[in-house]
C-alpha cells in the first residue's frame, strides 16, 4: 500500500464514505480497502456480483497508425493484426528488458487507441509514451477524467444486460460503446479475478450515476482493494509493484506468450540476450500446509532449509482454505510439487511449490 501522504480522490470518495467504507492510499489514491469484510466480500464476487471502483487506473488515447506513430514500438504484444473492438494484454519495457507497465491495449479504430495502465504508474509511463511516439501521433492522457467500475461475478452478464441489452455480444477481450443513461460509455470483457466480468469507463461526471443504479440491483454488492487482491492471487495474476518492476525481466515474470519476437520493441535487444543465457529465476505459485500465508519479502527454503527464492505476494485463499503465495524461485524444472518451508527469521511454515491457479472453478469464460 502507498505511504504518499498527497492522496487523489476517486470520483466516487462520497459513495464509498456513506456505505462505511475503509479507506487506504494506494497507488497515490485514496481507495476502499473493504466495506464489509474481505471474506464477505469474497463470497459476493465468487458466487454473484460485486462492483469495484478502478478509477484510479490510467486510461491514455494515441491516434495514428500502429506502426508509424510509434506505439507498436512501446509495448510487447503485437497490436497491428488487432480486430478492431479487442483487447490485448501485454507491456512495454525499458532499453534493459525490465519492465515499465504491464497494460492493454484497446482498438478503438483502424487508427485509434486506448491503453489501460496501472495507477502508480500513470506519470512516468505517460512520460515514455510522450518520448517514444512519433511526432505524427496524437497522445491524450484522459486518466483523470475516466472513471472506471469493474461489475465481476457469475451474474455480472444477467445484472448489466438488464441494463445494456446488446452486452451479450461481448467476447471475451471484446468492448464496444454503450449508452448508458444518455451517456456513451465504453463497457469491456476481460477481468482480474477469474470470474466473468466488465470494465464500465464512464467520465468522471457520470460515475455516481452508474455506481448507484447498479447497486439498486440486490444482487450488487460493493467490493473493495482488499478482496481484489486475494482474488487475483487466486488466479496467479501478477501486480505491479510485486511480480513486476522495472528491475524484473518479462521472462523471470512469466510474460513470454505476451511478446512478439517477430516485430521491432523498446527492450528487445535485451530481453533477447537474457533469453540466450537463460534465466536464473522464474515466477511459482506457493501453497501453504496450513492457514499461515505467505507474505511479500518471506524467504523460500527447500527442505534442506536451503534458500531458493522469496515471496512477492501472499493471502489467505478462501478457496484454498489455506494460505497462498506467488514468488520468485531458482530456475529449475523439478521444483513443480516439491516441499518448502517459507518464512522470516522468526517463523517458518511448510508448503509446496504447485500448478497455476489456485481458484479453477471460475466463471472467467462462460
Amino acid at each position: 500500500m502507498s505511504t504518499e501522504t498527497t492522496l487523489h480522490n476517486t470520483p466516487l470518495l462520497d459513495e464509498h464514505l456513506a456505505l462505511g467504507a475503509k479507506m487506504v492510499g494506494f497507488g497515490g489514491w485514496n481507495m476502499p480497502l473493504q466495506y464489509e469484510g474481505i471474506l464477505t466480500e469474497w463470497e459476493y464476487n465468487r458466487k454473484t456480483c460485486s462492483i469495484f471502483d478502478c478509477s484510479h487506473m490510467g486510461e491514455f488515447l494515441v491516434k495514428g497508425d500502429a506502426v508509424k506513430s510509434g506505439l507498436d514500438r512501446i509495448v510487447t504484444q503485437s497490436i497491428a493484426d488487432m480486430r478492431l473492438k479487442t483487447c490485448r494484454y501485454g507491456a512495454m519495457l525499458n532499453p534493459q528488458g525490465g519492465v515499465i507497465d504491464d497494460l492493454i491495449v484497446y482498438r478503438k479504430a483502424p487508427e485509434e487507441w486506448m491503453i489501460v495502465v496501472n495507477a502508480s504508474n500513470i506519470s512516468k509511463n505517460a512520460g515514455h509514451f510522450r518520448a517514444n511516439l512519433s511526432s505524427s501521433a496524437q497522445f491524450s492522457d484522459i486518466s483523470f477524467q475516466t472513471a472506471k467500475i469493474d461489475v465481476q461475478g457469475p451474474l455480472s452478464r444477467e445484472v448489466l444486460s438488464a441494463l445494456v441489452p446488446d452486452l451479450k455480444k461481448l467476447e471475451y477481450y471484446g468492448f464496444d460503446e454503450f449508452l448508458l443513461w444518455d451517456q456513451t460509455c465504453l463497457i469491456s470483457r476481460t477481468g482480474y479475478t477469474g470470474e466473468l466480468g466488465y470494465e464500465l469507463y464512464c467520465p468522471w461526471t457520470h460515475a455516481v450515476l452508474v455506481w448507484r443504479s447498479l447497486l439498486k440491483d440486490a444482487r450488487v454488492k460493493p467490493t473493495g482493494l482488499g478482496v481484489r487482491d486475494v482474488l487475483r492471487i487466486e488466479m496467479c495474476f501478477s501486480l505491479y509493484g510485486h511480480e513486476l518492476e522495472e528491475n524484473i525481466s518479462p521472462l523471470e515474470a512469466g510474460l513470454d506468450k505476451f511478446i512478439d519476437w517477430n516485430k521491432n520493441f523498446i527492450g528487445k535487444d535485451a530481453v533477447a540476450a537474457h533469453k540466450a543465457r537463460g534465466v536464473a529465476r522464474t515466477i511459482g505459485y506457493i501453497l501453504s500446509d496450513t492457514r499461515r500465508s505467505p507474505r511479500q519479502h518471506h524467504k523460500i527454503y527447500d527442505e534442506g532449509q536451503r534458500p531458493i527464492g522469496e515471496i512477492t505476494s501472499g493471502s489467505f485463499s478462501p478457496g484454498a482454505q489455506a494460505g497462498i503465495g506467488i514468488g520468485f524461485l531458482e530456475k529449475n524444472q523439478n521444483l513443480l510439487e516439491k516441499k518448502i518451508v517459507f518464512g522470516d527469521d522468526k517463523t517458518v511454515c511448510p508448503g509446496k511449490i504447485v500448478p497455476r491457479p489456485f481458484y479453477r472453478s471460475g466463471s472467467l469464460k462462460k
